[in-house]
């Protein structure tokens, strides 16, 4: 079946925050919405029909998960990423930022530090310091090509005996890194000798781009299998955000029973009606949409690239290895940032991310969403290309 990611579709007045929100968060709702990280490609129909089916029956009282659920998400994370997950590893949890807040509560103390690695999204910083715990910066180190590792020096400078998470982009929001596995041994090795969990956020994962593969972090090494808490979901692949079906992995057992058992108290590890019934449906049937959306999104990002060396030469892209989400690079247009904000805004009507709010290392960069129509990126970028 070929699958249409052409087809434009008005969103507003939906209740979508992509943009519903324009008028609040940027001071005008005239603009082009490529901000928030949901595509504008409808949702499979095969997600549809499922949900469709379920609402046919007019009752919708307690549920307990379906039988199948579990099985389908070990066999899609073993297709797709080559690890054996265990059924008691797994649980449902309410969404990996509040997956993020429910970790930091269960096992930090006000005035705990959590280490996050700047530019990056910017809930990593927010949610531990609502929570009241100090955020440590261990910024990634751009190189020559424009993209980042991770700086292990200033990590060992900055972390100390109070450091007992580190919170990981996996695949990295917003520059679209792929963490190679002896990266990510590395930061196991370090975090396992601090005593530190790693929270790795691998929302984007079944997202590679390019032929590349993801390496969960579990997966680098036994250490890092050991000292660690994964989030998944298939929420951005398949573009079913608003329905949360978000599930931890941990294969540690200690840390497994001390979170879990934390979970089950509070009965957060208990999915709504609808979130089985569409992890389902997309891990059973979603892969040959999955591929084309992945080609669609490849074809968008060339088609900035080749926009911006013809046409916005000042403004450079940074092609990223997983994920519908653009790093721009707009520093040769030499703006402070109220400039670019303004350029962006009130000139061109676009709604991006301003590059500042994912941290140290985000100044003069602007993280565009190309996980929409075609058309749709053409009038963006022309509108850039009007006001510059």
């Amino acid at each position: 079946m070929s699958y249409d990611f052409d087809k434009i579709i008005d969103r507003s007045n939906t209740g979508a925050l992509k943009t519903d929100v324009l008028e609040e968060r940027y001071g005008r709702a005239d603009m082009l919405p490529l901000w928030v990280a949901d595509m504008d490609f409808e949702t499979p129909h095969f997600i549809v029909e499922a949900l469709r089916k379920r609402m046919e029956h007019p009752l919708f009282g307690y549920t307990v998960e379906p039988k199948d659920y579990w099985p389908v998400v070990m066999k899609w994370i073993d297709d797709h990423h080559h690890m054996k997950v265990k059924r008691e590893w797994l649980t449902y949890i309410p969404g990996i930022v509040k997956g993020i807040g429910m970790v930091i509560n269960v096992f930090t103390r006000p005035g705990d530090k959590v280490i996050i690695q700047p530019p990056v999204y910017h809930p990593f910083r927010m949610t531990p310091e609502g929570n009241g715990r100090e955020v440590v910066y261990n910024p990634l180190r751009e190189k020559a090509d424009g993209s980042y590792e991770m700086d292990f020096d200033n990590l060992e400078a900055v972390a100390d005996d109070r450091c007992r998470l580190l919170i990981l982009s996996n695949p990295h929001n917003p520059a679209g890194i792929i963490w190679d596995k002896q990266t990510l041994a590395r930061l196991a090795d370090f975090c396992t000798q601090h005593h530190i969990i790693v929270v790795s956020d691998e929302i984007h994962g079944d997202m590679a781009l390019w032929g590349k593969q993801h390496v969960p972090f579990a997966l680098a090494s036994e250490a890092a299998a050991q000292c660690s808490i994964t989030f998944g979901a298939p929420s951005k692949t398949f573009n079913i955000a608003g329905i949360v079906s978000s599930y931890a992995i941990v294969p540690n057992d200690q840390l497994r029973e001390k979170f879990y058992s934390w979970l089950t108290a509070n009965e957060l590890n208990e999915p709504d009606i609808f979130a089985p019934i569409a992890t389902i449906a997309a891990f059973e049937q979603g892969e040959e949409w999955r591929q084309q959306m992945l080609h669609y999104i490849e074809e968008n990002i060339i088609f900035v690239e080749d926009y911006c060396r013809r046409h916005l030469p000042a403004v450079r892209p940074l092609r990223p290895e997983a994920s519908f989400l653009v790093w721009l690079d707009c520093r040769d247009l030499k703006l402070n940032h109220d400039q670019l904000v303004s350029l962006f805004v009130d000139k061109a009507r676009l709604a991006f991310n301003d590059g500042e709010m994912f941290g140290q290392g985000g100044k003069g960069f602007m993280r565009m969403n190309v996980g929409a129509p075609r058309a749709v990126i053409h009038e963006a970028l022309e509108r850039l290309k009007k006001v510059l």
